[in-house]
């Protein structure tokens, strides 16, 4: 699925976040959206996720105007949001966390086992309560639910908040994986700039709610990247 956000100016109530971006996903494509806190990369990905309704510009999928469109109707376009914080229902087992989902869909026992064929690290924890899970293992188990859905965009928030090194790159690993297999495009915002540059095709860099720099991702944009963020 293609994405395009083209000229969102968006906020909460009279205050404005994100002035007049861009940023586009070509089909099969991993685009990052990196910046400091507080830059609005959240609140860009909520316009684009349906959560928040732009004050101007357009969001697009697949050249379908959806900037009206409710989250559930986007859903059913093919987008899926994990937000940031590896969401589950932490009293319920890893499993149960996946039938919630699986069970809305007509063959949910078998998109359940592809699920885990990504993340088989989860299949040892399948019957722990999600609130015991490892910081890592509930990313992979909020990335696996969103997977169940059979997305065609894919929206990440920060998936590798507070997890440890060898999960990162497990990550990383998945989204080129899936990406690189076709009916996958995926938008991710991320701090962690050598996880972001490595998994992107595209790199955007916002600061203060604007754009301020892009281009093609990779170890060779690092300094690129450095230099537009002041670090």
């Amino acid at each position: 699925m293609k994405l395009e956000l083209v000229d969102v100016t968006v906020g909460y109530g009279r205050s404005t976040v994100v002035h007049g971006a861009t940023v586009e996903v070509e089909d099969d494509s991993v685009v990052a959206v990196m910046g400091h806190n507080g830059a609005g990369k959240t609140t860009l990905l909520r316009a684009a996720a349906g959560l928040l309704r732009p004050g101007s510009g357009r969001v697009l999928m697949d050249g379908e105007d959806v900037t009206r469109l409710r989250p559930n109707e986007r859903v059913k376009r093919g987008l899926a949001y994990v937000p940031q914080g590896q969401q589950s229902f932490p009293q319920l087992t890893a499993e149960d966390n996946l039938r919630l989902v699986a069970d809305t869909r007509k063959d949910g026992k078998r998109l359940v086992a592809e699920a885990l064929d990504v993340f088989p690290a989860l299949v040892p924890v399948l019957g722990r309560r999600a609130g015991l899970l490892s910081g890592g293992q509930r990313q992979q188990l909020a990335i696996a639910r969103a997977l169940i859905t059979q997305p065609r965009l894919l929206v990440l928030d920060e998936p590798t908040e507070g997890i440890q090194p060898s999960v990162v790159a497990e990550i990383e690993e998945t989204i080129r994986t899936l990406s690189a297999t076709g009916g996958l495009s995926v938008l991710l915002v991320e701090q962690h700039i050598g996880f972001a540059l490595n998994t992107a095709d595209r790199y955007y860099v916002l600061e203060a709610g604007r754009i301020t720099a892009t281009g093609a991702g990779g170890s060779g944009a690092l300094d690129g990247v450095r230099a537009a963020m002041a670090i």
